[in-house]
């Protein structure tokens, strides 16, 4: 199929966006990347008449350093982090994700803000930014204001922006040297969207510990239980493997809709597991 009748329309600047979308009552599309966008327009799934260009809006394509955070702007692009274009103040994280997303040359095009506010729950972004602790830059005409990314995606390819509003980017932190991470997806094939992905970042001198699930339900799941336990002193019990599992297997059923003996929910805990022993390697 193809797209329905629209209207393109190239911004050069956020007011220029903001005002435009503004005069359509919130109704036009922002396109930057069109990864996630144009395929759901092809299949009349998104089918408004407006769209706004903001692929070239300099606010969106900047990074840079805030204290002991970093800013990404949603213009970057997943091949530019992974080429190491921006810098990486996450010990190679942010690269490793992104390098594994889709094919090249979805990674040429697709940008990071494009992702998460597709807030597709099998996309890589969205459970790669909640494990690490991002915060979602939102703008408007009015204000600007930080939302935690536990908070940006309401469930399935929803998020909690506004009629008006525009992603500008996520802030993260800086992890220390001490920091560990992990990420792991299963798919079929290379290159499709993922069946269960294993997201941990752990940073004691942060105060960071965040084991999250991807790929099974409408938004990416904190696992609490776990990541409240995830310690060092946990990690040095001797019955660690024991309590992992009993503590995995409470999250799994309280936060998943997956029975106990289903084929998912056995995937997504071996998924967990996994990650967990990479991060103690």
């Amino acid at each position: 199929m193809k797209a329905g009748k629209l209207y393109y329309h190239f911004v050069e600047n956020m007011n220029d966006a903001l005002a435009l979308n503004l005069s359509f009552a919130g109704n036009a599309k922002y396109i930057a990347g069109g990864q996630s966008l144009v395929p759901m327009m092809n299949l009349r799934l998104v089918l408004n008449e407006e769209l706004i260009d903001i692929s070239q809006v300099p606010d969106l394509l900047k990074s840079y350093s805030i204290d002991d955070e970093f800013f990404i702007g949603a213009g970057i692009t997943h091949s530019q982090i992974e080429d190491g274009k921006i810098e990486d103040h996450t010990q190679g994280y942010l690269q490793y994700v992104a390098q594994g997303i889709a094919y090249r040359a979805i990674r040429n095009k697709g940008t990071i803000g494009g992702s998460l506010v597709n807030a597709d729950p099998s996309a890589d972004w969205p459970t790669a930014m909640l494990a690490l602790g991002a915060k979602a830059i939102i703008m408007n005409q009015h204000h600007e204001r930080q939302v935690p990314l536990a908070n940006f995606q309401n469930g399935l390819m929803q998020t909690c922006l506004e009629e008006s509003d525009i992603l500008r980017g996520v802030l993260i932190p800086k992890l220390s040297s001490n920091a560990r991470w992990s990420y792991l997806k299963f798919c079929h094939k290379v290159g499709e969207f993922a069946h269960s992905i294993a997201a941990i970042v752990i940073d004691p001198s942060l105060g960071i510990s965040n084991i999250v699930l991807g790929a099974a339900g409408d938004k990416p799941i904190f696992l609490p239980n776990l990541s409240a336990k995830f310690s060092k002193a946990f990690i040095g019990n001797e019955g660690f493997n024991n309590e992992l599992k009993e503590l995995l297997e409470e999250d799994l059923i309280q936060h998943t809709t997956h029975d106990k003996l289903s084929y998912e929910f056995n995937l997504h805990q071996s998924m967990i597991k996994r990650a967990v022993m990479g991060v103690l390697q």
